[in-house]
């Protein structure tokens, strides 16, 4: 009995471990097959942000888009081809998604350390929280797994995204529609501590919007004029907009929110008294925001035999 017990223990184990590999997401997935990955990943972030701290902002915003259609699979990576449309030309990506040559130069040193092993999904999962961590964001254990996408679609990346002009209600939608909670919504928002928008996303917000303070009206107004200048920047945080922290969530409590959709975190809702914690609670939102990158990072990842390891993150493999 004692014999039996033991070999159905082995083979329970044997089974959990198979269903790990092809099943699951593992932070040690890469342990034994690319044990420098995440120092390669890493290293090469670091220097990215060193060299141009938006950086960080477009790698998060990158990994987000890419999660928010079909789940966590790299699809945001592909190119466009002559029989081939990807997501790149999709309206929230369109001339505004950037950082796709930083990708492309880790995984080339990752190809250089461990060929086709590590799929470009998990690559830009641990380069968005290189980045975070690179500006003084928290950190999280990224689990690891995913396989690339071999398709992509651009209607999904139209629809599924949420827009700068959103409404509570419709954000509230959108991240619920992928297993994401209002708090979660809340503590993902505050990526926008770091980065910079494009006039044309939020002109309609700082001439029309009732909820906005004056003063940070009339300066953004400054640089982007009621027409012309789409493309002209501004940062999301203008207190700190290359430092990740609370700075975000006082804004919007002060009205200085600079997208739409931020400021309706903070407009009399169900999140004003979260946002309110965020934003004297440095500890609170950093916790927070790292389990919900978590939960993000599970949205529908491709494992197994499903999709592919690609060896250039722009194309699917011959």
């Amino acid at each position: 009995m004692a014999f039996i017990s033991s070999s159905l223990l082995i083979l329970s184990l044997i089974s959990l471990v198979l269903y790990s590999a092809h099943s699951q997401l593992s932070p040690g997935f890469y342990f034994r097959t690319c044990p420098n990955l995440q120092g390669i990943v890493r290293s090469t972030m670091t220097r990215a942000v060193a060299n141009e701290p938006r950086m960080a902002a477009s790698i998060l915003r990158l990994f987000f888009h890419d999660c928010f259609v079909n789940g966590c699979d790299g699809s945001i990576l592909l190119d466009d081809t002559a029989t081939f449309t990807g997501e790149k030309g999709a309206f929230p990506n369109k001339n505004s998604a950037r950082g796709f040559e930083v990708i492309d130069t880790i995984k080339s040193n990752v190809e250089a350390s461990c060929n086709a092993t590590v799929s470009c999904a998990d690559i830009l999962a641990l380069a968005s929280r290189d980045g975070v961590v690179a500006l003084g964001g928290p950190s999280w254990s990224v689990s690891l797994g995913r396989r690339d996408a071999t398709t992509a679609s651009q209607s999904s990346a139209n629809n599924d995204l949420p827009g700068p002009s959103s409404s509570l209600a419709t954000l509230i939608s959108k991240f619920s529609s992928k297993g994401l909670s209002p708090r979660d919504m809340t503590a993902l928002s505050g990526a926008h501590t770091i980065g910079q928008a494009q006039c044309q996303f939020f002109r309609s917000r700082i001439y029309n919007d009732l909820n906005i303070n004056p003063n940070f009206a009339t300066l953004r107004q400054s640089t982007c004029p009621s027409s012309g200048g789409d493309t002209n920047l501004a940062p999301l945080d203008s207190q700190t907009p290359t430092q990740f922290g609370p700075d975000y969530y006082q804004n919007l409590v002060g009205l200085r929110g600079l997208l739409h959709s931020d400021q309706e975190l903070f407009s009399n809702g169900t999140q004003d008294a979260l946002v309110r914690q965020y934003s004297v609670n440095r500890n609170l939102f950093f916790s927070d925001f790292a389990a919900a990158m978590v939960r993000m990072g599970n949205i529908s990842p491709l494992t197994g035999s499903s999709g592919e390891i690609r060896l250039n993150c722009r194309k699917v493999n011959s």
